[in-house]
C-alpha cells in the first residue's frame, strides 16, 4: 500500500518549523522573466500538453536531499522573513515554501502574478535554514526548485491554514479548531486498481492579493502520464474555510477510473469496527463517515470501516448535491488522545456548483494496521469514461471545518455499534450479528412517548430479526437495533440499509452499511466465548 500519509506527516511537522530570523539579512526574493498569464492561457497550455507524450521532470532532487532521514528533513526551516508578501503593508496573506527532499523529489515551479504578468519565484538556498539537516547549502544545484507551499493569514502568522505538498495533495484547517486532518487531491486516477496513478501539480501561480482582499487565488498546472489539467483555487478563511475550485481536465488516453474532487482520510478503529483495536485509545480516525446528499434529495450516512481486505463501494447518482468525509464524533472521551486531538479534525464537504450529470460517489476502504496510513478515498466518478481529446470541466466548493453549511433536517446517525447477536440469558443456537444505531436530531425529541417509530431495514442477503426502535431519554434520540442471521458460511459482504419512520413519514437520514461477516471458525469462537 502506498504511504499516502507521508504527505500529511511531513506537512504537519513542517508547518511549525519556520525560522523566525536570520543571522544576516536575506537577499530579496529573485524573480524570473515576466510572461502573460490568465486562467484561459493555463487551460490552453494544459490542452496542448495533453496532445503530447508525458515528459517526467528532467531533474529531480539531488541524492543528498532524497536520502535525508525523517527527522533530518523535518529540521529544514523556511526563513519567515522570506515569506511572499511578508513586506506588503496591510497584507492578509503570506506564502512560505517547502524544501525538496526525502519523498518530495520532483520540482514544483512557483510564480507570482502581478497585473496579468507571471514571474517565477526562483529558489535560493538561503531562503531556508538547512543547518540541522547535515546538507551543505553551497553544494546544492543553483537551479533547484521547491516542493510545495503553505498559506498563512493575518489572523495568525505563526500557523498555516492550508498547504499544497506532494503529487496533487492539498489540505486546509478548520478555522474553528486550527487543526489539520484529512486531505484533498486535485485528481485521483485508477484508485483501487493496479497500478494507481498520482497526477501532480508541477506549477502553481499566485495572484498577489490587494491589501483588503479576503480571498487568495491560486492556479495549478496538473500533469501525469494519463492526464493534464488546469485548476483555479480561491481560498477564503473562515469557519468553515471555503475553497472554490474550477478544474479543466484533459485526458491523454482513456482512463479506467477518474476521481473528481478526491478526498483522502484515515480510519483505523471506531465504535463499529474494532478489528485493529489493539491500541489503548478507543477510537482512532480522521473521519468516521461518508455523507451524501443525492440528486433526488436523499441524505445518506455511510460509517467507515477498516476492512480485512480492500473494499470498494459505489453510490450511483445524477447531479449530486454534495458529499464529504466527515468527523461527526466530537467527544474527546471517545478518543482519549491529547496529542493529536482526533475530535478536532476537520470535516470536508464537496458542493458542486454546476450539474455533474450521471455517475457515482465511490468509496475505497483499504486495510491499515495503524494511523500512519491514509486508507480511505472518496470521489466523484462520471458515468461516461474519460478518453483522449476530452475537455472535462468541473466546479465545486470545498468546506473545511467542524460545522458544515448544509446538513440533514432529519435525524442523523451519531453512533454505530456492532457485536454478537441473540438474546441475553438465552442459549444461542446459531450465529447472528447485532447492530445498534443511535439517531439524534430532527423531530425525534418532539415525538410523543407512544409514537410508533419503525426501523425500516433491508439486507442484500440473510434474515433480519429481533428488531426494535426505542427512545434514548438522555440524548432525546432513538436507538434502532436488529440482528442479521446469515443463510450460510459465506463471507461475502452484506449490504444493509436502515432509516426510521413513523407511519409513512421518514424521521431519519438513510444509514447504508456494508458488513463483512467473520469466518466460520471465528463465528464458532464468538459462540464459545459467549458460553455456547
Amino acid at each position: 500500500m502506498l504511504r499516502r500519509r507521508d504527505f500529511l506527516q511531513s506537512a504537519v511537522a513542517l508547518s511549525t518549523l519556520s525560522a523566525t530570523g536570520l543571522a544576516n539579512a536575506a537577499a530579496p526574493a529573485t524573480r524570473g522573466p515576466a510572461k502573460v498569464f490568465d486562467y484561459a492561457s493555463l487551460k490552453g497550455q494544459a490542452r496542448a500538453m495533453a496532445t503530447k507524450t508525458f515528459q517526467p521532470p528532467a531533474k529531480l532532487a539531488p541524492k543528498v536531499l532524497v536520502d535525508l532521514g525523517y527527522d533530518e528533513y523535518q529540521s529544514i526551516r523556511f526563513h519567515r522573513d522570506e515569506a511572499v508578501w511578508g513586506d506588503v503593508k496591510d497584507a492578509n496573506f503570506r506564502l512560505e515554501f517547502f524544501h525538496m527532499g526525502r519523498g518530495f523529489k520532483e520540482p514544483v515551479r512557483l510564480y507570482e502574478i502581478v497585473d496579468g504578468q507571471a514571474r517565477e519565484i526562483l529558489y535560493r538556498p538561503d531562503m531556508f535554514d538547512l543547518s540541522r539537516s547535515g546538507v551543505n547549502a553551497r553544494s546544492l544545484p543553483k537551479d533547484l526548485s521547491f516542493a510545495g507551499f503553505r498559506i498563512h493569514t493575518v489572523a495568525d502568522w505563526e500557523r498555516d491554514v492550508a498547504s499544497f505538498l506532494g503529487a496533487s495533495y492539498f489540505r486546509s484547517v478548520g478555522s474553528d479548531t486550527r487543526q489539520f486532518g484529512l486531505s484533498a487531491r486535485g485528481l485521483a486516477i485508477d484508485t483501487a486498481l493496479d497500478p494507481e496513478e498520482f497526477p501532480r501539480f508541477s506549477e502553481y501561480y499566485f495572484e498577489r492579493p490587494k491589501p483588503d482582499a479576503q480571498t487568495l487565488v491560486i492556479y495549478g498546472l496538473l500533469d501525469s502520464p494519463s492526464v493534464t489539467g488546469a485548476y483555479r483555487f480561491a481560498l477564503t478563511p473562515g469557519a468553515p474555510q471555503v475553497v472554490e475550485v474550477d478544474a479543466a481536465v484533459y485526458p491523454r488516453k482513456a482512463i479506467r477510473r477518474l476521481g473528481i474532487a478526491a478526498l483522502t482520510s484515515m480510519y483505523q478503529v471506531g465504535e463499529n469496527d474494532k478489528r485493529m483495536g489493539y491500541d489503548w485509545r478507543p477510537e482512532i480516525h480522521d473521519s468516521d463517515g461518508l455523507q451524501l446528499y443525492t440528486g433526488n434529495g436523499e441524505w445518506l450516512w455511510r460509517p467507515l470501516n477498516n476492512p480485512a481486505t480492500l473494499r470498494f463501494n459505489s453510490f450511483l447518482d445524477e447531479n449530486p448535491r454534495g458529499f464529504g468525509l466527515l468527523q461527526r464524533d466530537r467527544d474527546f472521551h471517545n478518543y482519549q488522545d491529547d496529542g493529536v486531538f482526533y475530535e478536532r479534525r476537520p470535516s470536508l464537504w464537496i458542493e458542486p456548483k454546476s450539474p455533474w450529470g450521471k455517475g457515482s460517489v465511490q468509496l475505497t476502504e483499504i486495510p491499515t494496521v495503524d494511523e500512519t496510513f491514509d486508507n480511505i478515498v472518496a470521489f466523484w466518478n462520471p458515468a461516461t469514461p474519460a478518453k483522449a481529446g476530452d475537455e472535462l470541466l468541473y466546479s465545486y466548493r470545498m468546506y473545511w471545518g467542524t460545522q458544515m453549511p448544509i446538513y440533514p433536517t432529519l435525524a442523523q446517525a451519531v453512533a454505530t455499534r456492532t457485536g454478537l447477536g441473540g438474546v441475553v440469558g438465552q442459549r444461542r443456537r446459531y450465529f447472528s450479528w447485532r447492530f445498534a444505531i443511535d439517531f439524534e436530531g430532527g423531530e425525534l425529541a418532539t415525538l410523543p412517548e407512544r409514537a410508533k417509530v419503525e426501523p425500516v431495514i433491508s439486507v442484500s442477503r440473510g434474515e433480519v430479526e429481533i428488531t426494535s426502535a426505542r427512545p434514548l431519554q438522555h440524548t432525546r434520540g432513538y436507538r434502532a437495533m436488529f440482528d442479521v442471521k446469515l443463510p450460510d458460511d459465506s463471507m461475502d459482504p452484506v449490504d444493509i440499509r436502515l432509516f426510521l419512520r413513523v407511519g409513512h413519514l421518514p424521521l431519519s437520514e438513510t444509514w447504508p452499511y456494508q458488513w463483512s461477516p467473520p469466518t466460520p471458525q471465528e463465528r464458532l469462537q464468538f459462540l464459545r466465548n459467549a458460553g455456547h
